[in-house]
């Protein structure tokens, strides 16, 4: 029993590793490549936790080789737009200039139920609304409104919005991240500063966020 609970945690460490590798993806924003080695990692894996008589390496081995065989695959398809096309497909339209492209969704085998759950998803309850609509490889749509339906940007309508930056969570349950500190351009001695002007200790601080041009939130722990 111990045995197979050593082999299970050394399994799990190695393929967090190598889905690391493979790069921050949620399952749906896979490409086809990526989804079929993933889902033969899991596969792969369960093996050598079940059976603890066959070696550990007989399960490694193979992941290895997958991950290898995807990162050769990545470098291919950035170099060739070809063989990208041929291992994860290309994007196809299925609304154009504001018409419905049948032919391409029987094709896509997309029912006109889920083209609108996705349209809802993204904000629009009307196909009269949709001037283009395209099915991504991933399996994602994207979709350009009507000018009448757009919102019209800052640029447009001639205001001028200052920059302030990302915010970020700069403390967290009371710590520090070094991380969002760098990327708002803020220091530690500035929150402290800031906690010190609000008389609040950072113990007695839940989430702290902040951007570039300084301007910052701060919730209590409660």
């Amino acid at each position: 029993m111990f045995i197979s609970i050593i082999r299970t945690i050394i399994l799990y460490l190695f393929i967090l590793v190598t889905l690391r590798i493979l790069g921050k993806r949620q399952l749906s924003e896979m490409q086809n490549s990526e989804l079929v080695i993933t889902l033969l990692i899991s596969d792969i894996a369960v093996m050598p936790m079940q059976n603890t008589s066959q070696p550990l390496l007989s399960g490694i081995v193979p992941i290895l080789i997958l991950i290898s065989l995807e990162i050769v695959f990545s470098v291919i398809m950035l170099k060739s737009g070809r063989f990208r096309r041929v291992v994860c497909g290309a994007p196809e339209m299925i609304i154009e200039d504001g018409k419905v492209m049948q032919d391409q969704m029987r094709k896509l085998r997309i029912t006109t139920e889920d083209l609108c759950v996705q349209l809802r998803q993204q904000g629009i309850f009307s196909l009269n609304d949709v001037q283009y609509c395209i099915v991504e490889t991933n399996g994602d749509i994207s979709v350009l409104e009507k000018p009448s339906k757009r919102t019209p940007s800052a640029e447009e309508m001639g205001i001028y919005i200052e920059d302030t930056g990302i915010e970020a969570v700069v403390i967290n349950d009371s710590r520090y991240l070094s991380n969002s500190l760098k990327l708002c351009n803020v220091t530690k001695d500035w929150v402290d500063s800031v906690l010190k002007e609000n008389n609040i200790s950072i113990n007695d601080v839940f989430i702290m966020t902040a951007n570039r041009n300084k301007e910052y939130n701060i919730i209590r722990r409660d």
